[in-house]
């Protein structure tokens, strides 16, 4: 679908249908702005019915999805596509952002997986391994339809050769 510096949409495909479209989203306040970008996106068309995951760091704190949250903060934009859109948490209660500074410590959940499918798997990787980041590797998987799965092909890493040239036309936009 496309991508901007805070969102990256692509759309996993077979043949010609469209099955998933996944949204990688990194919400991030943009300082000089004082704005979040990504919050004045038109999510009436990006997000499909029956057919989206939203995943990543949405910077956002609320006992919605937090249970240990004790001050909410730029929360409003998830709730407001949450319920406008139907869509379901699939976290569980295990932080998924850890810092620390000096005496504080703290964790959160601040990278949420929200989906309109059927999540069958949700846990956090290498609970124990560094990472280099303050965030936790998340794993998910969602329902799709058996015959769908049979049919991929196991690709490591990007398969360019297989886009098609409407594919790279929709990637320069």
């Amino acid at each position: 679908m496309g991508a901007n510096d805070d969102v990256i949409i692509p759309d996993v495909r077979k043949r010609e249908e469209s099955v998933t479209r996944i949204i990688n989203i990194y919400d991030q306040r943009d300082t000089q702005l004082r704005e979040r970008p990504t919050w004045k996106l038109r999510w009436q068309g990006i997000i499909r019915q029956g057919g989206t995951v939203l995943a990543g760091d949405f910077n956002a704190h609320s006992r919605r999805w937090d249970p240990g949250c004790t001050e909410q903060q730029d929360a409003i934009f998830c709730k407001d596509i949450i319920d406008e859109k139907g869509l379901e948490i699939g976290n569980n209660d295990w932080a998924t952002h850890h810092w620390k500074r000096e005496d504080l410590e703290r964790k959160s959940i601040i990278d949420l997986t929200l989906t309109n499918q059927q999540i069958r798997k949700w846990t956090i990787l290498a609970k124990n391994q560094a990472t280099g980041s303050d965030h936790k590797v998340r794993e998910w998987e969602v329902d799709v339809d058996k015959q769908e799965e049979a049919d991929h092909e196991w690709v490591v890493g990007w398969n360019l050769a297989a886009m098609t040239e409407q594919d790279k036309e929709v990637a320069k936009k």
